[in-house]
């Protein structure tokens, strides 16, 4: 916890200033610098390994962009190329690691270059498929979660159109929350001091929920094989959230991509429990799953990688393909659609300041998640 600590504040004082991956991807020199972002990827690998409840996808991702930066300016390639080779760069990361090809690609596509051109898609998909495969050596050719076999119904379709926008307002509530503590994290000597109290609390809530431990995947694969209470879920639910933002107010750096599945799988059990308790006949485990996704797409704003990345993390059956399409359709478009109800609340000049703030609030949230 220390390491962790000082290794922050340091880097925070004496290393060159981080560049992102999404500024990397925008700048016309696409170098970023060496030792912070290796830095940088290294401590919150050591995070993740400490207990951290946030993601270990950013690491890989930058590693990756770094590394095609480097390249591209060697091979003294056009702006627009080293554009290309940095976000496949970072899509070829995210690919390796998570063992998801296609998820990477679509990934550079649809949130880093916000194109779907020809040469884009071939290069990010041959980068990504190169990456998974040479990964294959040290992680083997396994999905990221085994779950059974689920099978579409009329009442899973239903419980995924009404339970889609709330996957939305939950997610929005959740991007406010975690934007505000990484707007308040200290970057000095403070940094020690909270990072020793705040793993040393997720230490002892680990000591009576185990599911609480690392970045969520346990919790997301006992969610999605049906062996989570609704009880337990929601204990799960709030203690996640809880602690993802007590770490990030720390000033530790990582991830939400597994996290914010986690937290939607979680949701998802307690919507379904609502849900049968009216009108009975949805599984609990395959609500799990579409909600991880609907949640994950809303939060991190990329509709058409969240479905991707469930259907490579898991190997869903095509019928539950409906059901997810349809929240990940309500969730998104309730998130995107908070901000002009917010604006619409009251006419006074002070609520609209109000709503002018909520909305560059999630403007930056969408920033920093695309980064």
């Amino acid at each position: 916890m220390l390491v962790a600590g000082a290794g922050w504040a340091t880097l925070y004082r004496f290393g060159q200033p981080l560049i992102s991956v999404r500024k990397a991807v925008a700048s016309a020199d696409p170098r970023m610098p060496v030792l912070s972002t290796i830095a940088h990827a290294l401590l919150q690998i050591v995070t993740v390994a400490l207990g951290s409840p946030l993601g270990r996808e950013v690491a890989p991702r930058e590693a990756g962009a770094l590394l095609a930066g480097r390249i591209a300016h060697c091979a003294g390639l056009s702006r627009d190329e080293c554009r290309l080779l940095v976000a496949c760069g970072a899509g070829a990361g995210l690919a390796a690691v998570y063992n998801v090809p296609l998820g990477g690609a679509v990934f550079v596509l649809e949130v880093l270059l916000g194109s779907f051109a020809p040469r884009a898609m071939v290069a990010a998909l041959v980068t990504s498929t190169l990456a998974a495969v040479v990964a294959w050596a040290g992680l083997g050719n396994q999905q990221q979660y085994v779950v059974p076999a689920f099978s579409g119904s009329s009442a899973l379709l239903g419980w995924a159109a009404l339970c889609g926008p709330l996957f939305g307002l939950a997610a929005w509530l959740f991007v406010r929350l975690t934007s505000a503590a990484r707007a308040r994290a200290p970057r000095g000597v403070e940094l020690l001091g909270l990072s020793v109290v705040n793993f040393a609390a997720i230490g002892l809530l680990v000591v009576w929920f185990p599911q609480l431990a690392g970045n969520g995947k346990g919790a997301a694969a006992l969610s999605f094989g049906g062996h989570l209470g609704t009880g337990l879920a929601v204990t799960l639910l709030v203690l996640k959230v809880a602690i993802e933002a007590a770490t990030l107010r720390a000033g530790a750096e990582g991830g939400l991509l597994t996290p914010g599945l986690t937290n939607g799988a979680l949701l998802a059990i307690v919507l379904a429990s609502a849900w049968n308790g009216v009108l009975p006949g949805v599984a609990p485990a395959a609500c799990a799953l579409i909600g991880a996704g609907a949640f994950l797409a809303a939060s991190m704003q990329m509709p058409l990688t969240a479905v991707v990345l469930i259907v490579e993390f898991t190997h869903a059956s095509h019928d539950l393909l409906f059901p997810l399409l349809l929240a990940v359709a309500g969730s998104v478009a309730t998130f995107r659609a908070i901000p002009a109800l917010l604006a619409l609340r009251v006419k006074a000049p002070s609520s609209e300041a109000a709503a002018v703030a909520d909305a560059t609030v999630t403007a930056s949230v969408t920033e920093r998640v695309n980064s």
